[in-house]
């Protein structure tokens, strides 16, 4: 790729002379903050976009790749963080959904798609059931099918937009061993991602962004996590948040005997007690799928369907909307931004003054100028590209995930359930949301964090509840002296340790 330009319809310069370039059986990671164009490069490349300017050569001839599908007949596909699965359909239809196998009647040979499915599932080692409902699947195992998926039309040169995003650290180790086998059969592989350690333990090269523009290609092997965090934003960056010890205070929060029903008579959640406390940041960790996504839905009073106690603020919720916890002083970062997170139809200011603008307004009239100066100065406090009436929609994934966080700290709330507050965000944007979720501690707030990201739960945690499937296998109180081994034996049920009673 040869000079790529991208400036959009309202004047953006996503873009700037672009220069790029692959190689046969390589992994090779494109690198930047949140903004910088490194998604963009990408989807001019699977066709997704037309570039303004500049030129693209595929094995020396030079092409125009106008549509997704020219891509595929070249060979090349992407797998895009936001899975583009249709839920209702098992694994095997959308594997070959719009390239479907037929027999020689035209009918749908159901049993061979199948067949061609374990068959890929076996050469690259992603075990996947071709009959299960795509919509059941965990996150994990959603994002195989992607991968097959791409493969099934015959990809050699495959994209991957965040791929260890969704990932627990065994998922992750997991998925570098099967694109490692992928390079070894001469497919080429590019990650957009923005892990340091991820780069420097899976690729071969490094292109780096910064504002647009290609700040060069680098052998992984001749460059620092600190060299590349420097030219992806221009300064050094602390990889390590330097925290003051947590001072406890009384407690905020008290769940007890908090059980959640699940399929077949298994509980998703199972007798769960444990206590939050004013000035901690209580990380409740584990792999994905073992009750914590339950227990932040009941903290929320977004789901009732639990029995046992929980006390905010000394009241218990059991009949309370979320609104009513909302006014609790309880605020939500959730895990989804774009599901749940924000309204995609909205503006970035509608979306800021979301759960304000009814307590602000005076006999039914909202200030709205008052309200789009506190906007601004909360766009510029957490440093958010863009303007206030743009569309949410038109930001980066960590930009609109900045927005979240500006708008579920204003006002400094007593509780905050932070529900993977850093997912696929970029090094200086994680840096900075720990130092607003540390600031806000410090201010006297329990932060309840859940996260699936090892060196997010060291970095941040004053103490940790490890979660196996829906107990609390463990808890760490000197998380200083912990290790991520340690803590992946808790995770896997391997281990188990004393939890401390519960304070009446």
């Amino acid at each position: 790729m040869r000079n790529i330009t991208m400036r959009y319809a309202n004047g953006v310069l996503a873009n700037d002379h672009v220069n790029f370039s692959l190689e046969e059986g390589e992994i090779h990671a494109i690198a930047g903050e949140n903004g910088a164009g490194k998604s963009t490069v990408m989807k001019i490349l699977c066709g997704a976009q037309s570039p303004t300017s500049g030129e693209i050569r595929f094995c020396g001839e030079p092409v125009q790749i106008s549509s997704p599908k020219a891509a595929a007949a070249l060979g090349i596909g992407m797998v895009y963080q936001h899975f583009m699965l249709v839920n209702e359909f098992p694994v095997y239809q959308n594997i070959f959904l719009g390239a479907e196998l037929c027999d020689k009647r035209g009918v749908l040979d159901k049993k061979r798609m199948i067949q061609k499915t374990r068959e890929l599932s076996e050469k690259y080692d992603m075990a996947v059931d071709p009959e299960a409902l795509c919509g059941a699947l965990p996150v994990g195992v959603a994002q195989k099918v992607e991968i097959l998926k791409a493969l099934a039309r015959g990809s050699r040169l495959l994209i991957l937009d965040e791929p260890t995003a969704v990932l627990t650290p065994q998922e992750t180790e997991q998925l570098f061993a099967q694109l490692r086998k992928m390079r070894g059969d001469k497919c080429s592989i590019v990650i957009i991602t923005h892990k340091l350690k991820e780069i420097t333990a899976l690729c071969d090269r490094v292109t780096i962004m910064r504002q647009g523009k290609d700040m060069g290609t680098y052998r992984v092997s001749d460059v620092t996590e600190e060299d590349i965090s420097r030219l992806m934003v221009g300064s050094d960056v602390s990889l390590t948040l330097d925290k003051p010890a947590a001072r406890p205070g009384e407690v905020l929060v008290r769940v007890k005997d908090l059980t959640v029903p699940g399929a077949g008579g298994k509980n998703r959640v199972d007798h769960v007690s444990f206590q939050a406390r004013q000035g901690e940041i209580l990380c409740l960790a584990g792999v994905e799928g073992n009750g914590q996504q339950q227990v932040v839905e009941c903290l929320t009073a977004i789901s009732k369907r639990y029995s046992g106690e929980i006390q905010v603020m000394g009241r218990d919720i059991r009949q309370a909307r979320t609104w009513d916890v909302r006014a609790m002083g309880v605020s939500h970062i959730p895990e989804d931004r774009m599901a749940m997170g924000t309204d995609q139809d909205a503006s970035i200011l509608e979306n800021l003054i979301a759960v304000c603008a009814e307590k602000e307004s005076r006999l039914g009239l909202v200030p709205y100028a008052a309200l789009a100066r506190r906007g601004e100065r909360q766009m510029q406090a957490y440093a958010v590209k863009g303007s206030l009436r743009d569309s949410i929609s038109s930001l980066s994934g960590g930009n609109m995930q900045k927005v979240v966080i500006a708008r579920e700290l204003e006002g400094d709330p007593a509780v905050v359930v932070a529900d993977q507050p850093t997912r696929g965000v970029d090094v200086g944007a994680i840096a900075f949301i720990h130092r607003q979720l540390v600031r806000i501690r410090d201010q006297g707030s329990a932060v309840i964090l859940v996260s699936a990201d090892m060196a997010e739960v060291f970095n941040l945690a004053d103490r940790i509840l490890v979660f196996h499937e829906g107990e609390i296998a463990a808890e760490i109180t000197d998380v200083k002296r912990a290790t991520e081994e340690q803590l992946g034996r808790y995770m896997l049920g391997v281990e188990r340790s004393e939890v401390s009673a519960i304070e009446p």
